[in-house]
């Protein structure tokens, strides 16, 4: 995706002075009476409409006071956002996925939270898993508090394999990639059936990058490894589904498959073995007219270690001081156990606080993987951001993040 417009000059510029001169993030004359709690998320379907409409009705109901949301489908929310912040219209708290938070925070488009954490003895920053902690830093500071925060998984048709004779893969031991492989071709037909789906595209082959132990940026954050052996067995072996092994649906479209929900709706026709994704898909999969689960990521020669995703609510620099506690305590509520309760029962993914994971519950059977997963039980993750220099298309992703809490 991309802006009419550089978004390093637009978000430059609105770090510069940009915001300060258009007015405060959320004092812009036709928008809500003053004293609103305002924020901003993406949303692309009904179903994801109705959780936010439950968050927004649970702000009311904690704070005691108006909620007004901006909701945008994903795809441009990026843009959108861009245009918010520069115009003076963005939110008090604002949503940002994860590979987000590096290109924003570097920009100085949004504030630092550490002062606001260390001023509120009731905040539990210990009570976010550390994979959403590690993603939501840049720079040995803390930009977002986390909502969600979750591994790439495979799920898989039941039906379609039951139908098949083929057993159901192991919820806990990941398959090889030659187990898979195998699977996947085995079970694509000639006359519209196939072993596997994902999008064509740099985020859905950053996992494949890391399980054969690869990496899309070096150490330092300013060049991409993509040449190496172990990345270049990976895009090999997914290019190799495609085009040679021909186990996936066929790409009439790359500009539409290209599109985060390709995948999903390739899946959703039933005529598809296994597709990679991510639990935040579990909530529209469960309209699914089969039986499916989910299973670990497949194993590469480095094991089963693909990327972790992660969002998180964030505050504007340009939100004014006399603003700024009501802001704090709309990012609080926002990220509170109770809140992230709503987000998980309705299967939107699996929530960034530990003591909220009980709510993310089955369908399907093996959801209590993605938790084990994220503690190190079962597989293992890597959480992934993208470089100051990034940009909104998402294709830079690290294995390195920027914060205290970095682990690989």
């Amino acid at each position: 995706m991309s802006s009419s417009f550089p978004r390093r000059a637009l978000l430059k510029g609105a770090a510069l002075g940009g915001l300060a001169t258009t007015g405060a993030l959320s004092g812009c004359s036709s928008g809500p009476p003053p004293g609103t709690a305002t924020w901003s998320m993406w949303s692309s379907s009904p179903e994801e409409n109705r959780v936010w409409a439950d968050f927004g009705r649970y702000v009311e109901r904690r704070m005691h006071i108006r909620s007004a949301s901006t909701l945008t489908p994903s795809d441009g929310y990026p843009t959108k956002l861009d245009l918010q912040l520069v115009s003076g219209t963005a939110g008090m708290v604002t949503a940002l996925n994860g590979w987000l938070i590096p290109t924003y925070a570097s920009r100085g488009a949004h504030r630092p939270l550490d002062d606001l954490i260390a001023a509120d003895p009731d905040f539990d920053l210990d009570d976010f898993y550390p994979a959403i902690r590690s993603i939501s830093s840049f720079a040995d500071h803390t930009y977002a508090i986390g909502f969600d925060v979750a591994p790439t998984v495979l799920y898989y048709n039941r039906t379609l394999l039951e139908r098949n004779g083929v057993d159901p893969p192991s919820p806990t031991e990941p398959m090889s990639w030659d187990t898979f492989r195998d699977l996947a071709i085995e079970l694509s037909k000639p006359k519209d059936q196939y072993g596997f789906t994902c999008a064509p595209t740099i985020d859905d082959l950053v996992s494949w990058i890391y399980c054969a132990g690869g990496d899309v940026l070096d150490g330092d954050r300013d060049t991409s490894p993509l040449d190496a052996p172990e990345a270049l067995q990976a895009i090999h072996y997914v290019v190799d589904l495609f085009v040679k092994d021909r186990v996936t649906p066929p790409i009439d479209n790359l500009v539409a498959q290209n599109a985060s929900g390709a995948s999903l709706a390739n899946f959703l026709q039933g005529n598809v073995a296994f597709m990679q994704n991510g639990p935040w898909q579990v909530l529209n999969v469960r309209k699914a007219p089969f039986t499916w689960d989910i299973v670990p990521f497949p194993a590469g020669p480095a094991g089963s270690t693909p990327r972790v995703s992660g969002s998180g609510f964030a505050i504007p620099s340009g939100v004014k001081d006399d603003d700024l506690d009501l802001a704090w305590r709309l990012l609080k509520t926002l990220t509170s156990t109770g809140a992230l309760n709503i987000y998980a029962r309705a299967g939107r993914n699996n929530p960034a606080r530990v003591s909220a994971a009980s709510a993310f519950e089955p369908p399907p059977a093996n959801l209590g993987i993605v938790q084990r997963i994220l503690k190190g039980e079962v597989a293992a993750a890597i959480p992934s951001t993208s470089p100051p220099t990034g940009t909104a298309s998402g294709c830079c992703w690290a294995r390195t993040c920027p914060g205290p809490s970095s682990a690989r």
